[in-house]
């Protein structure tokens, strides 16, 4: 008991720097043992837990900055921060849904929106739903998962889970959201180039107060018949509000493997 008693008192006075003369001295000969300096305060730009002047540029978040890599990403970016309702167009690989889904998660973990909602249309490219195993909700998901995965990026899984859990994230097929109002939250509809021209419509008057639309789809990848998708129409004539931005990704702003864009000038 004694011995356990001059072992705790050895620590503190150690702490308290009670034998700070004899560590640096050398009596001890051991010179792994040293004493945190005391004046390392926010006056003499060391660190401290704190934070302060030597540590403002620290970045402790766990999201990585978003940073447009490109003049339409950039584009992009400013539109969403600006305006209420963005259409997204453009190729493959320009990043549209990961932008979207990215200022999404910035803007309910800033508490600038209450919950994401997250949207596509489950159209078959060439496969059957139908045969698909499981009940519904088993079959639309692989339709979902790129917004999953988009998600995934941005979050932990954990952390995606838990806030599916409390509803604070919401992922649905386009054809859950007719007669809802969504406010106080942030919409993304992905692959829009595959809804008509009314369910976009429908889509686009989901949109309530304090919240942020963004529509994203290539026009040139719908797998619907080319009179049937809507998006290029209702992007023509948006383009003429003044409060609706509609921006136009290019080859240029694709950052996928170089091989995309090459691929994309010639199919």
């Amino acid at each position: 008991m004694e011995a356990l008693m001059s072992k705790r008192a050895l620590k503190r006075q150690l702490r308290e720097g009670a034998f700070d003369g004899q560590l640096h001295g050398g009596e001890f000969g051991d010179d792994k043992v040293r004493r945190l300096p005391l004046d390392r305060g926010h006056d003499r730009g060391g660190w401290s837990p704190l934070g302060g002047h030597a540590n403002e540029d620290r970045d402790q978040g766990y999201l990585k900055t978003i940073k447009a890599k490109s003049p339409g990403q950039q584009e992009l970016i400013k539109a969403i921060d600006d305006k209420n309702l963005v259409l997204a167009l453009g190729p493959a690989g320009t990043g549209k849904t990961y932008l979207a889904i990215a200022k999404a998660v910035e803007a309910l973990e800033s508490g600038r929106v209450g919950r994401i909602v997250l949207s596509r249309p489950a159209v078959e490219a060439g496969e059957s739903i139908g045969f698909l195993p499981g009940d519904a909700e088993d079959k639309l998901a692989p339709y979902l998962r790129p917004l999953y995965d988009a998600l995934s990026d941005r979050l932990s899984m954990k952390r995606v889970r838990a806030l599916m859990a409390e509803g604070a994230i919401e992922i649905a097929p386009v054809g859950f959201m007719r007669g809802r109002t969504l406010n106080n939250a942030f919409v993304v509809i992905d692959e829009a180039q595959n809804c008509t021209y009314v369910q976009l419509k429908m889509l686009l008057t989901r949109l309530g107060w304090h919240s942020t639309m963004v529509v994203t789809g290539d026009p040139n990848q719908s797998d619907l018949l080319p009179e049937l998708s809507g998006l290029a129409p209702v992007a023509a004539r948006l383009e003429e509000v003044g409060n609706i931005s509609v921006v136009r990704l290019a080859e240029r702003d694709i950052v996928r493997h170089p091989l995309v864009a090459e691929m994309l000038g010639v199919l």
